[in-house]
């Protein structure tokens, strides 16, 4: 532990967060095949911390909006 209580894993969480987002903007682009889209699904670190569950709402956060872009705003589907 440093002076100041942090350790090297307190960063700010809006930097996992804005990662997962990025990650699934970022690799929505890139097409495999003729219909096929691939996405990053896992952010590569320890699944059992908070760093990963904020990079996945980040992930989700733009999944969602991707889909309300597709199916129009509060539509399921």
């Amino acid at each position: 532990m440093r002076r100041n209580g942090l350790t090297k894993y307190d960063a700010p969480l809006r930097i996992q967060f804005d990662w997962g987002y990025e990650a699934f903007k970022k690799s929505s682009r890139k097409k495999r095949g003729k219909r096929s889209v691939y996405h990053i699904m896992d952010s590569g670190m320890d699944h059992n911390t908070m760093q990963h569950r904020e990079w996945q709402r980040g992930w989700n956060t733009a999944y969602f909006e991707n889909q309300e872009k597709q199916n129009g705003f509060r539509t399921r589907g």
